[in-house]
C-alpha cells in the first residue's frame, strides 16, 4: 500500500540557497495548503522580499528531500555531487595556470 501524499510548503530564498520556511499538510490539507501559499506570497510582495514559495507534494519529507535536494543542499553540495561539474574540474585543473604559460 503507498504513503499518502503530504504537501509541503516551502519558501526558499535563492540569494542565500537556504529555506527559510517549511510547513507540512496532510493529504486532506491541500486547500489549506494553498491558501498558506497565496497568504505568504502576498505578504512578501507586501515586504518586497523577493522569494521563491512551493507546494510539492511526496510522500514524506525524506522523499521531498531525495526527489528534490536542492532546496536541501547548499549551493557547494550540489556543486560537489554533480559528475558533470566534477568532471570539469578535473579537466581544467590540468591546464596550465596563466602565469605558467
Amino acid at each position: 500500500m503507498e504513503a499518502a501524499e503530504m504537501f509541503f510548503l516551502i519558501e526558499y530564498d535563492r540569494s542565500r540557497g537556504t529555506i527559510v520556511e517549511l510547513r507540512e499538510f496532510d493529504a486532506a490539507s491541500r486547500q489549506l495548503a494553498e491558501d498558506a501559499r497565496l497568504d505568504l506570497e502576498l505578504e512578501l510582495n507586501r515586504q518586497g522580499v523577493d522569494h521563491e514559495v512551493v507546494i510539492l507534494d511526496a510522500p514524506s519529507l525524506e522523499a521531498l528531500r531525495h526527489t528534490h535536494s536542492r532546496y536541501f543542499e547548499s549551493v557547494v553540495d550540489l556543486v560537489q555531487g554533480s559528475p558533470q561539474v566534477q568532471a570539469w574540474f578535473a579537466e581544467t585543473s590540468k591546464l596550465p595556470l596563466e602565469h605558467e604559460r
